[in-house]
């Protein structure tokens, strides 16, 4: 079903490939004619041609990338917009988009929900914006109906920013790089590799998407094959995906880890384009007759079999068949792995949901940018026709990614066919992706065509003894097990034709709701400020030396996003960052928050001249400690700051906040192995905190310790290749070395400021 080449490989004419190795260069003279060059041939992707048309250097390996377009929802925009307009903010120079579709629900905490929905919409008119209001449409599914196109590339602050089937190279950041691209600055990289998904073969009848991209991230994930690296995909499989099937896959590479995607285009996506009235939006993509890939995954799409990946991850994939074949020791297996996650704090089970030797299933969910597609719900429409998801716990909730959908949905009968069924339709909404919407019930098992199944990520709680848990599946095969009455069921399992429907694009609805200034800002517009949108607090530049106290240590394989800083009803406080940095590590570690407390207080002490130390004997004792080796270490200024150690932090999410809640609870650094994402680390480093590297195997403190740095201020101006630190164990001081990665000059300077905001205050004012 999938082949991972070892090293890279030539694609010859978009057809066929050839491994690399000793003899690769004369294979592709012999099939070519051509006397080509690895670095000639690498220049020959997709991906190479989008970099360089937006690279405003003059250096390809490094990278400053202004993009064509910028998207936000309403759990990000306030942040960013507050951020740069802290910064200098007068007009928002390239288009745009503000979308309401994670705080919809204004059912929860009050105002605070439309206030910033208000806050958005009088930010669009008073910059020059557009803003779609709640319940239109998905984030995602808006940038495609209304912002792809053919070599464009667009920023958002959504971990799913991902529009390469329609030739867009979309990437998903945390918000402080989007401010930079509103106030005129780059995006920098080193020049990412490519890595070629070669598709080949024909999806079987009921496999559909989401079963294509589990196949995918299980094969990757564990290895980091393609972290970091662009997915292009390519191949003679592509032309027998429609547009609709190849977003669907597309959307989740964010979970292979890649750093963005890019599809060849054919006309497939020019129709798609004419029917949602943007041909010349168009743009027709492909490598050249000879491109090098530093990698290729092999997909024989005919080869796909349905596919759920259980709790607690989008990787943690099987075969529907073989979790029939293997119930037992499968469930077992995910909850060894729960146990990780959870330890002894509640009870987790899933081999409860056997029944007769069959998977019992309590909930479906078909939603958002992943699931929300027109075919996708029309295929579960066409399964469950006549059939009905019965009266017992079993429950199927669909949500259409669009109104202009759910539109056409109700027009061709999917809508009604799905409703007799026993289901329920919604708006434009992507609650239940996040934990804002359908929270099953504890130790309940839902099945999801959605894109993550994090722990926790449906909404349980598992501070208040709470849990529930998700696998992913496409569309298809949840329609099928909902016409079983909730017992899993491949959709391959159904002996039903599939309907082919014409999708009408309906765009007096947008035309109808949506602001558009059409880049026009007015400043005389006032903005709307509710009483929970909050600036940000003071921070302040690095210290010469630090004084860290590791606050929380977590050695799970790989820490999330949604553990460092929940998602769900908490999205509601995404506006006050000292009100949402309450919720901090809530789930992970609860005394995180009170610990880092104690430590920002020191700081706080420190910065209005009182006493550090009268009130605070471990710190007192640990600085005696550090100045029997450094007795200038006050003097040569000093900061207090709080520390957490993780194996792997910030797989998933884009959200800044995971990085912001703790640098405003006083943290000044995370310690890892490795880190899960260029994004978290970015979100890190533009909140002005280092992102120490530790080697894998070696952790010379645990928790509550303190962690001097010495010098650390030099040690980063001067791009020391590592910085000597110092573990206070018992009267001792542990010497270790650390070392904070690639950094370009600007990413120093930030951290060196303090944190973007006090960098971009600087450069106005000099």
């Amino acid at each position: 079903m999938i082949k991972i080449t070892q090293g890279g490989a030539y694609l010859i004419g978009g057809k066929e490939y050839i491994e690399d190795g000793a003899e690769a260069i004369a294979a592709v003279k012999a099939k070519t004619g051509r006397e080509v060059t690895k670095e000639s041939a690498s220049q020959g992707t997709i991906a190479y041609g989008i970099l360089k048309a937006h690279n405003t250097s003059d250096n390809m390996d490094k990278l400053k990338i202004r993009f064509d377009k910028l998207t936000s929802h309403d759990i990000t925009f306030v942040g960013i917009i507050q951020t740069a307009r802290a910064s200098g903010l007068e007009k928002f120079p390239m288009p745009y988009v503000l979308t309401n579709c994670h705080n919809s629900l204004c059912a929860v905490g009050g105002t605070i929900n439309e206030d910033d929905h208000m806050f958005g919409l009088t930010c669009a008119k008073r910059y020059g914006g557009i803003y779609v209001p709640p319940h239109q449409a998905v984030i995602h599914q808006f940038a495609r109906e209304m912002l792809a196109g053919g070599g464009r590339m667009i920023l958002g602050s959504d971990s799913h920013t991902r529009y390469g089937a329609l030739g867009t190279m979309a990437m998903g950041e945390g918000g402080p790089e989007l401010v930079k691209q509103l106030l005129n600055q780059t995006y920098d990289i080193d020049r990412p590799g490519v890595v070629a998904v070669y598709l080949k073969g024909k999806p079987a009848k009921g496999v559909g998407p989401q079963d294509v991209a589990i196949a995918l991230i299980g094969a990757v994930f564990a290895s980091g094959y393609v972290k970091n690296k662009v997915l292009e995909f390519v191949g003679p499989g592509v032309g027998e995906l429609t547009a609709d099937f190849r977003m669907g896959v597309d959307v989740m590479s964010t979970e292979t880890t890649c750093l963005s995607s890019i599809w060849q285009t054919d006309d497939e996506i020019r129709n798609y384009l004419e029917i949602h009235g943007r041909a010349e939006d168009h743009k027709e993509l492909k490598p050249a007759d000879v491109a090098y890939y530093d990698g290729l995954i092999e997909i024989d799409l005919s080869a796909v079999k349905p596919m759920i990946a259980m709790p607690f991850h989008p990787s943690n994939a099987y075969t529907i068949e073989d979790l029939k074949a293997n119930l037992t020791d499968i469930l077992h297996e995910t909850e060894k792995r729960a146990k990780v996650s959870f330890g002894d704090d509640v009870q987790f089970n899933l081999t409860d949901k056997i029944r007769d030797g069959r998977l019992y299933v309590d909930q479906g969910v078909i939603a958002g940018c992943a699931g929300g597609g027109f075919e996708n719900i029309c295929a579960a429409a066409d399964i469950l026709r006549d059939k009905y998801i019965g009266d017992d716990e079993f429950t199927l909730n669909v949500y259409p990614a669009s109104t202009p959908i759910y539109l056409e949905l109700m027009k061709n009968g999917c809508a009604a066919a799905l409703l007799e069924s026993g289901a329920i339709i919604k708006t434009a909404f992507c609650g239940p992706c996040f934990g804002a919407g359908d929270t099953p019930a504890n130790n309940a098992f839902s099945i999801r065509h959605s894109t993550r199944n994090f722990p926790n990520r449906e909404g349980s709680k598992i501070q208040n003894g709470q849990v529930a848990s998700v696998a992913l599946m496409d569309a298809r095969s949840i329609a099928a097990t909902a016409a079983n009455k909730g017992y899993l069921t491949a959709a391959t399992e159904f002996d039903k034709d599939f309907g082919v429907y014409s999708y009408h694009f309906d765009d007096k609805i947008y035309k109808n709701r949506v602001f558009d200034s059409k880049g026009v800002a007015d400043p005389n517009v006032e903005i709307r400020l509710g009483p929970n949108i909050k600036d940000w607090p003071k921070m302040s530049p690095l210290p010469n030396n630090l004084m860290l106290r590791v606050v929380s240590e977590i050695h799970d394989p790989v820490t999330t996003t949604d553990e460092l800083i929940p998602s769900g009803e908490t999205s509601s406080f995404r506006s006050n960052p000292l009100g949402l940095a309450e919720f901090t590590l809530s789930r992970k570690d609860p005394e995180y928050v009170g610990r880092a407390k104690a430590v920002r207080a020191a700081q706080e002490d420190h910065i209005a001249g009182k006493d550090v130390y009268t009130d605070r004997p471990a710190l007192r004792a640990a600085m005696d400690i550090v100045k029997t080796s450094f007795p200038n270490a006050e003097n040569d200024g000093i900061g207090f700051g709080s520390t957490i150690f993780a194996v792997k932090p910030g797989d998933g999410s884009a959200r800044e906040q995971a990085a912001s809640c703790q640098k405003v609870l006083g943290g000044w650094a995370n310690i890892a192995h490795e880190y899960a994402t260029k994004r978290y680390r970015s979100n890190l480093m533009n909140w002005g905190m280092l992102p120490f590297i530790i080697p894998e195997g070696t952790l010379p403190f645990e928790n509550l310790d303190f962690v001097f740095v010495p010098g650390i201020a030099a040690a980063l101006k001067d791009k020391a290749p590592s910085i000597k630190a110092y573990a206070v164990k018992g009267s001792k001081l542990v010497e270790f070395e650390m070392t904070v990665g690639d950094m370009t000059d600007e990413e120093r300077e930030i951290i060196l400021d303090g944190c973007l905001i006090n960098y971009n205050r600087k450069l106005l004012n000099n």
